[in-house]
């Protein structure tokens, strides 16, 4: 069975009066960048968090109360798993979700919450797809798949619905892409209704399937998948989407790590809204120069999900401030005796910089005997002020060494 216009139109019927119709914000500040009218459809504050509930009880309701009644089951890498438990809990039937064994444990709590059993089995979504259905063939449920389902795929394409009712004439739509279910429901529903429109979907380089698999013309799986955004960390296409994606999608694009995370600083910072890489792939798309566009068309991307650990939302933020110069890493000395360190300090302060950490260092240095290696991680608000806090400290006598951000094995 193919999916139409009229399944996501029957689906969004069905939704009316169970998800949140998410507000479509301007970006200012990437508007600004383009020189084009972007905005963000905020589905990072839908109910469980993500898109998936959409999807999700769309499919329960096309299912036989006998089919419910057996219980249901699916694996996901969180998001998926939290809207099939909450779909789940509104038809009040039990639901048993895989997750990967390093699924966030912030998915895993909200999951359980929605009152659904979590096996958490596996490295990846993929190794729970397959525990998943050992579990269904044993006690005999009935399977929810993320992205690889009809009735899954038209629920998400309610999401193109929206977007072509609130802006009416949309130029680009900037999607992300994991198994495909997302992409090829907005796909659907936008072609209908706004035919010229050009649609991308973008993937993690580090887990990016669907470019191989339409060059193969079938669903190819890769080796491995790294990437903070676990939501899009989906190592083979479904059989069902690739096809809708090869025939609807206008390109497909990919993201690096740092381009996710500095579209998670982007969305704190400028949107101020919570999003997690996956979530945020197509601003990342957008921010790194990954999409063309011209002046003053619409651009949307839809900000898929919200649901990242909060230990990994710091770490972002912190390693963008970083980079974007907000942070500072100084190394100086100052004489080993007592009272020393509080004259660096003042002098920090009255240079405007907002002291963060400060460390001791001796030994591992090898400073001279009779001084104390200092250093200091410090906040400023831009590099330019950075720049300026370095030449304070210079011209009242502090020998600094500016660290840079270090360079690891990936």
């Amino acid at each position: 069975m193919a999916v139409t216009f009229a399944d996501i139109h029957a689906a969004r019927v069905r939704l009316t009066d169970v998800i949140i119709p998410t507000p479509i914000l301007p970006d200012e500040a990437l508007s600004r960048q383009l020189g084009a009218r972007v905005f963000v459809k905020a589905e990072c504050t839908q109910r469980s968090g993500s898109f998936k509930v959409r999807g999700a009880y769309n499919k329960l309701s096309t299912l036989s109360a006998e089919e419910r009644g057996r219980g249901v089951i699916a694996h996901s890498a969180g998001n998926h798993a939290q809207g099939v438990a909450l779909a789940a809990q509104l038809f009040g039937a039990q639901a048993t979700i895989v997750m990967p064994e390093r699924a966030p444990l912030t998915k895993v709590m909200a999951t359980r919450r929605y009152g659904a059993e979590v096996v958490l089995h596996g490295a990846t979504f993929d190794d729970a797809g397959v525990h998943a259905l050992e579990i269904q063939r044993e006690r005999g449920l009935t399977y929810v798949h993320a992205f690889n389902d009809e009735a899954v795929i038209a629920g998400q394409g309610t999401i193109g619905i929206e977007i072509v009712d609130a802006l009416r004439q949309p130029d680009v739509v900037v999607v992300p892409i994991g198994g495909g279910g997302l992409i090829s429901g907005i796909a659907l529903a936008v072609r209908e209704l706004m035919p010229r429109a050009r649609i991308i979907g973008v993937q993690a380089a580090g887990c990016s399937a669907v470019r191989p698999s339409l060059e193969a013309g079938q669903p190819v799986a890769i080796a491995a998948a790294r990437t903070i955004a676990d939501g899009i960390a989906v190592k083979r296409p479904g059989d069902i989407t690739l096809p809708i994606i090869q025939r609807l999608v206008d390109d497909v694009v990919e993201v690096s790590e740092d381009e996710f995370a500095r579209a998670i600083a982007h969305c704190v910072q400028d949107m101020r809204l919570v999003v997690e890489g996956a979530g945020a792939a197509g601003v990342a798309a957008l921010l790194a120069g990954k999409v063309k566009v011209q002046p003053n068309q619409i651009v949307v991307a839809p900000l898929a999900g919200g649901n990242i650990d909060g230990n990994l939302l710091s770490r972002v933020l912190e390693q963008v401030m970083v980079k974007q110069g907000r942070y500072l890493l100084l190394k100086t000395t100052v004489n080993d005796a007592p009272g020393n360190l509080g004259p660096l300090i003042e002098t920090v302060a009255a240079a405007g910089a907002n002291v963060i950490e400060v460390f001791h260092r001796r030994a591992f240095w090898l400073a001279p005997l009779s001084k104390v290696g200092i250093e200091l991680l410090l906040e400023v608000r831009d590099e330019a002020h950075g720049q300026q806090v370095i030449q304070f400290l210079a011209e009242r006598g502090y020998a600094i060494d500016r660290e840079g951000p270090g360079q690891w094995p990936v």
